[in-house]
């Protein structure tokens, strides 16, 4: 039996018990559904592969509710005992990664060859964050000649956690591993349309011994379910994944109870490739940056600038590469690029290909939809050529597999290219002129710059975006920052004089 087949059989069975139920609500240690429920398509062929219970509004009252309850205990606890219990979530993690690879691929439409390595990097963020949970109170030593300030961290309460439907799995364990370490209590109220992977990570918090009430998921709608947790008073802060116009929807409707935000938001990051790039190098970054996940990554260079002396000998590659790419079932090793994640996106996604011809850039490759695929979402992999900024194409997140390509001759146009966007996630520089690559990193507006190198993800670094493109940092101890509050203490000396009023 060939790999694919092996896949297959084993997705079909780990997926059963979600066509045999109805996934639903994990609240205070309690699994239970609703009554009402809407049905979950795979991208595959969408067709169902279960039905998903409706969270409430009231569903997400009882699950902040007993996450505020569960919040003094958990606070309370010792960084070590802490560390100990993410420790063995995250072997949890580990023993069930087959399962998690496959339902997430059948869920989303990401290849298993990316997908495969999903549960393992969601346990290196809790094992990362867990070892860092006896230092998360730590703060810092300030001295004065009369007076010494140190600082002390302690847990904001509980959050709410939203996640996208992209990479579901291991987003969720980037937001929820530092808030846990932390000693928060969580809320998570996972993407409607990929919600599988989430109530997998449920079941293991179960399993791994984290106490009732630390850990809540509901299912369910964002106008609904979403709405109410980042308006419920007892959120004291909400970090999304997500696109900006929900980032901003987000901070309106926690204005009233003054919640603390961390988004990280949507993308068109530029990949900025000079004449003395070395080639090979930066053309297997192009691709893999834009085409690998579906194009489906908020970091996803999706605009390669390309110095005018190098363009046609880059961009006949590129094509080839393109053109080249291998789409089929996310299950087959062989593939390259899936299915994209829903039906509603993979319609944004193609409006895109209009779009460009009105906008009079060149469709080099792609720009289709692969029906000999069958009934699912696949889009073939697309390159646009003689695009300028002015196109929707350059400045619109599409979210796909999708390049927009312009040329520059100098490194002030490439800057002012890069920058001529509301986005300012991360960005990408290949140059063989170190002075070059400091001055371009200086000036390109991003949260996130890589110079010579592909998205390498570094757990301690700072990880966040500008502009349109989110508030706040993940990363190391920037994480605690947001899901901590810092406590200055004052104690003075005895040797300082105080000032007097009032005295005779």
């Amino acid at each position: 039996m060939s790999e694919f087949k092996q896949n297959l059989s084993r997705a079909e069975q780990y997926l059963t018990r979600f066509k045999d139920a109805p996934l639903g609500q994990f609240i205070g240690g309690e699994f239970y559904t609703n009554e009402k429920t809407f049905t979950n398509l795979t991208p595959v062929d969408n067709t169902s592969i279960g039905e998903v219970s409706e969270g409430t509004e009231t569903d997400m009252d009882k699950a902040c509710e007993a996450a505020e309850n569960a919040f003094p205990a958990w606070r309370d606890i010792s960084g070590a005992e802490r560390k100990r219990i993410l420790h063995h979530f995250a072997d949890k993690i580990v023993e069930r990664a087959d399962e998690i690879a496959l339902v997430e691929s059948m869920d989303c439409g990401q290849p298993i060859r990316f997908m495969k390595q999903a549960a393992i990097r969601g346990a290196a963020n809790f094992r990362f964050f867990a070892d860092k949970a006896p230092e998360a109170a730590n703060g810092l030593s300030l001295h004065q000649d009369d007076h010494t300030n140190f600082t002390v961290r302690s847990p904001i309460g509980p959050v709410g956690i939203i996640t996208p439907w992209n990479t579901p799995f291991m987003l969720a364990t980037w937001k929820i591993a530092p808030a846990l370490a932390a000693g928060c209590t969580i809320v998570h109220k996972p993407a409607e349309k990929t919600p599988l992977s989430a109530m997998l990570m449920a079941e293991i918090a179960k399993d791994a011994g984290i106490p009732d009430g630390v850990w809540n998921t509901v299912n369910g709608y964002g106008a609904t379910v979403g709405k109410r947790l980042t308006e419920h008073p007892a959120i004291k802060a909400v970090a999304l994944v997500g696109d900006s116009a929900t980032g901003r929807r987000i901070m309106s409707q926690g204005a009233a109870t003054l919640k603390r935000v961390h988004f990280e938001l949507g993308g068109k990051n530029p990949v900025i490739v000079f004449d003395d790039a070395n080639f090979e190098r930066a053309l297997d970054a192009v691709v893999f940056m834009i085409y690998s996940l579906n194009g489906q990554r908020c970091t996803s260079s999706s605009r390669l600038l390309i110095q005018n002396g190098l363009k046609d000998k880059f961009l006949a590659a590129l094509q080839k590469r393109v053109a080249n790419l291998k789409v089929g079932h996310p299950l087959d090793p062989n593939t390259e690029v899936g299915p994209l994640a829903h039906q509603e996106h993979f319609n944004k996604v193609m409006s895109y290909m209009t779009i460009a011809q009105e906008d009079g850039a060149t469709t080099k490759v792609g720009g289709i939809h692969r029906k000999d695929l069958g009934n699912g979402c696949y889009v073939s992999p697309t390159l646009f050529t003689d695009a300028d900024s002015t196109m929707r194409i350059a400045q619109e997140e599409i979210f796909g597999p999708v390049l927009t390509t312009i040329g520059f001759d100098t490194e002030e146009e490439a800057i002012a290219i890069a920058n001529d966007t509301d986005y300012g996630l991360s960005g990408y520089i290949w140059t063989e002129n170190t002075g070059r690559a400091m001055r371009m990193a200086k000036h390109v507006e991003s949260g996130m710059l890589w110079v010579n190198s592909e998205n390498n993800r570094n757990l301690p670094s700072p990880f966040g975006g500008v502009k349109s493109s989110g508030i706040g940092r993940d990363g190391g101890d920037w994480s605690f920052d947001f899901y901590m509050e810092t406590k200055n203490v004052c104690i003075a000396h005895g040797t300082h004089k105080v000032p007097v009023l009032g005295a005779s």
